[in-house]
């Protein structure tokens, strides 16, 4: 059985789930950094970053890249390096 929920790479663990208002990809790095992409449960309008699933907004972005990119800046990895799992590949869109 295949988990779209989850994906693990480069010591990154990315989890989607979707709570009674928003969609939500959190992100884990091996070294303990978190940070997370929310987006209304409907599936429209801007991402917002987040330093952790429950934290603060600290931007928002129309695009998944560019929220992506922030991600990666705050876990000090290359965003390319940030593993998607399925479920979550349409945020932004």
């Amino acid at each position: 059985m295949t988990d779209d929920r989850t994906a693990d790479a480069n010591g990154i663990t990315a989890t989607y789930e979707e709570t009674e208002t928003e969609r939500l990809l959190t992100f884990e790095h091996e070294t303990g950094t978190t940070a997370a992409v929310a987006q209304n449960r409907e599936g429209y309008a801007m991402l917002k970053v987040r330093p952790a699933a429950d934290g603060d907004e600290l931007e928002r972005y129309y695009g998944f890249d560019m929220a992506l990119d922030h991600v990666g800046e705050l876990l000090g990895v290359s965003p390319h390096d940030l593993p998607i799992p399925d479920a979550a590949a349409d945020m932004g869109m």
